[in-house]
C-alpha cells in the first residue's frame, strides 16, 4: 500500500482535475457559477475520472482488445484506491479523498466502466430496454453522484435523476447520429423501432433524412419528453445552486428537444441554441420554479 498522499499532494491533484474539466466542461457542470467552490474540486474529480475512461472506449486508433485492457486496468486501480492505494494518479489522489469525504458509492464508478466498455464492444441495440441498461450505467451514475456530493440523494431523488439523466443521454445520441455512425458505427436507435418505422441502416450512413426516419424520431422525443416530465419535479424540490443548475438544464434540454421535434430537413443536423435562448433558460431557472411552471420562486 502506498503512503497516504500530502495535503500539498491532494490540493495539486484537484488542480490537475480541475484544468482538465475546464479544458473539456462541455458535458459536466465544473465551471458553472451554480457550482459552490467547496465541490468544484471534487465535481471535477469525477468528471476526470469519468472523461479519462471514456476516452479509453473511444481511442478508435487502438484496437478494441487494448481499449478494453485500459478500462480493465481502470478498474483494478479504483478497487486499489477504494482499499486505501490510490497511486501516483492525480485522477485517483483527487477522487480518493473526494469518497472519503462524501461517501460516493463506489458502484457508481464501475458502472460507468462497464458502460465505455460496452461502446467499445456493442454498436447495436435490440430494444428500447437495451438502451435504457446503458443509460443507467453511463448517464445516471453521474447524477447521482452529484446528488451525494450535494447530500440530497433520497429515494425519490435519486429515481428522478435518473429519469433526467437518462433523458439527456437520449438528446445526446438524438443529436449524434450521424456522429456515433461516423466515428465508431455505433447506432443508438433501437433496432425494432427502426424496424417498425421502415428505416433501414442506409439512411443513417447517408444521412438521408425522409417520411421514415421522421417518425422514427418522434418515437424517441416522445419517450424524451415522458422522462424529463417524471424528472422535472427534482429541478423545483432542489434549493439553492443545485437546484437553479437543474433548472437551467431542464429548460436548456426541453428548448433542444422541441428544436430536434420540429426538424424535417435534416434531422442529422446538430442543433444549437442561440444567444436568446440561453438567455430564456436562464430566466426560467431563476424566475419561475421550474421551466414551463410560470410559479414565482419560493
Amino acid at each position: 500500500m502506498s503512503a497516504t498522499p500530502s495535503a500539498a499532494r491532494v490540493r495539486e491533484a484537484y488542480r490537475h482535475c480541475l484544468g482538465l474539466a475546464r479544458r473539456h466542461y462541455e458535458n459536466f457542470p465544473v465551471a458553472s457559477f451554480a457550482v459552490p467552490a467547496r465541490l468544484r474540486g471534487p465535481i471535477a474529480a469525477v468528471y476526470a475520472f469519468a472523461r479519462t475512461a471514456d476516452d479509453f472506449a473511444d481511442e478508435e486508433d487502438r484496437s478494441p482488445a487494448t481499449r478494453l485492457a485500459l478500462l480493465r486496468d481502470y478498474a483494478r486501480r479504483l478497487d486499489a484506491m477504494a482499499a486505501g492505494d490510490p497511486g501516483d494518479d492525480p485522477v485517483f489522489i483527487a477522487l480518493a479523498d473526494s469518497r472519503r469525504r462524501f461517501g460516493l458509492p463506489l458502484p457508481l464508478f464501475h458502472d460507468l466502466l462497464d458502460a465505455f466498455g460496452q461502446d467499445v464492444t456493442k454498436k447495436r441495440y435490440a430494444d428500447f430496454a437495451e438502451v435504457l441498461e446503458y443509460c443507467r450505467r453511463s448517464a445516471n451514475p453521474v447524477g447521482r453522484l452529484l446528488l451525494h456530493l450535494y447530500d440530497e440523494a433520497t429515494p425519490d431523488r435519486l429515481t428522478r435523476s435518473d429519469a433526467v439523466c437518462t433523458a439527456l443521454q437520449l438528446i445526446n445520441f438524438l443529436q449524434d447520429i450521424a456522429q456515433d455512425y461516423r466515428e465508431h458505427g455505433r447506432i443508438y436507435f433501437p433496432l425494432d423501432d427502426m424496424r417498425a418505422c421502415g428505416v433501414d441502416e442506409g439512411a443513417i450512413a447517408t444521412g438521408r433524412t425522409d417520411a421514415a426516419i421522421l417518425r422514427l424520431t418522434q418515437l424517441q422525443v416522445g419517450r424524451i419528453r415522458a422522462l424529463l416530465a417524471t424528472g422535472a419535479p427534482l429541478g423545483r424540490e432542489l434549493r439553492g445552486r443545485l437546484g437553479l443548475e437543474l433548472r437551467m438544464i431542464l429548460s436548456g434540454a426541453r428548448r433542444v428537444l422541441d428544436r430536434l421535434a420540429a426538424e424535417r430537413e435534416d434531422v442529422f443536423r446538430r442543433p444549437r441554441l442561440a444567444r436568446m435562448e440561453w438567455m430564456a433558460v436562464a430566466w426560467d431557472a431563476v424566475m419561475k420554479d421550474g421551466p414551463g411552471s410560470g410559479r414565482p420562486p419560493r
